[in-house]
């Protein structure tokens, strides 16, 4: 009898995990915005950046550890808010936590859960946790979120920016997406009728129905004042592509940035995040803190969102393709397979330390017949 192949890298699970899921859960997963452009380029532009190694260095010891707003983790390599969890496996968000937990680095629990916040930090207690939140029509709604993360020891809130509207996903449209009957989004739970309202939409995707009625259009710079001034946590804002949004983020008082274009899942045809990266911490200067989502699958490419001034990077789809392969382990084995490559990445490339990495690392491909 053959045994099944081994899973030696993050597409690796993504081709197992595909084999898996059901059509709503994969067209969910794996869908971009449109012709999905930009999801190509979210993975694809990595390879255009070509790594400068050092050589004859000592590179007997490597320190991955790093910070994220004064908390310790181990390596620079968190997982990022993303819905529905439980589509890919029963435990869902809480598996991934304490995949975090135990290895010792950040997880962001997404408003669109189907693990509540409270039902998450009980799951799994001290632990590095935050919030993803969204800024609601009913102001009440996101208030009350915001109460919870704190009452339940989440220790920053991380506001998504880019989604005054959901972009188009074909697949979600073609499937009409839902939730199964057994699951909700249980962050809504008490506050809102919202929780269940996802199925009962008719036509279409029903979270593109449902996010148009629960999401405030309205949204502007002005409105992270509001935010700040109903918390004590941190704010994180997601989704800043270029330096004139970071320069508004940073003008209103935000602790970080997370360069993001929501997984190529809203506007197609914008820039790659690693393409956008070098704009917003070039204009941010190390004034706070600049985080990167979106295409990361190796650990050289994580070398190289670190050599362009990320201070740490946010794993979406290959989390959750880790989690429906094999739940919490299989989430465990991705963090230690990346945080391996990264490792090897460093000492091949002639680098100690990962807060120490900068840009002359890199070049990109079309420059260096002129260097």
């Amino acid at each position: 009898m053959s045994s099944s192949p081994q899973l030696v890298c993050v597409n690796d699970y993504e081709k197992k995990a595909i084999s898996i899921l059901d059509a709503n859960a994969r067209g969910y997963y794996q869908s971009g915005a449109d012709d999905e452009q930009t999801l190509h380029d979210n993975v694809a532009d990595f390879k255009k950046w070509r790594i400068r190694p050092k050589m004859m260095v000592d590179v007997s010891r490597v320190n991955l550890q790093t910070s994220l707003l004064g908390s310790n983790i181990a390596f620079p390599i968190c997982i990022a808010p993303t819905a529905s969890h439980k589509l890919a496996h029963p435990q869902g968000e809480i598996a991934s936590a304490l995949a975090a937990k135990a290895m010792d680095t950040c997880f962001v629990l997404s408003t669109l859960a189907t693990t509540s916040a409270q039902s998450l930090a009980e799951s799994v207690p001290n632990s590095l946790k935050w919030y993803q939140l969204y800024i609601t029509k009913n102001r009440n709604i996101a208030k009350e979120m915001v109460k919870r993360a704190e009452t339940y020891g989440y220790k920053a809130l991380v506001l998504t920016v880019d989604t005054p509207l959901l972009g188009t996903r074909r697949a979600d449209v073609r499937n009409r997406y839902r939730l199964p009957p057994h699951l909700r989004m249980e962050n809504f739970d008490g506050i809102s009728a919202l929780s269940t309202e996802l199925n009962a939409k008719k036509k279409g995707s029903g979270l593109s129905i449902f996010t148009h009625e629960f999401f405030d259009q309205s949204v502007t710079w002005a409105d992270i004042a509001w935010l700040k001034s109903i918390t004590s946590l941190p704010v994180v804002v997601k989704g800043v592509l270029t330096a004139e949004d970071a320069e508004h983020a940073i003008s209103a008082g935000v602790a970080a940035i997370i360069v993001s274009n929501h997984g190529a899942r809203q506007l197609d045809g914008v820039s790659s995040t690693i393409m956008a990266l070098s704009e917003v911490v070039r204009q941010v200067g190390g004034r706070v803190e600049v985080y990167v989502d979106g295409g990361v699958r190796t650990g050289t490419d994580i070398l190289k969102a670190l050599a362009l001034g990320a201070r740490a990077v946010f794993l979406g789809r290959p989390v959750l393709y880790a989690l429906a392969v094999s739940g919490e382990q299989g989430v465990r084995d991705i963090l230690t397979m990346l945080a391996k490559e990264l490792k090897l990445a460093m000492q091949l490339s002639g680098q100690t330390d990962v807060n120490d990495l900068s840009k002359d690392l890199v070049v990109l491909e079309s420059r260096i017949a002129r260097l």
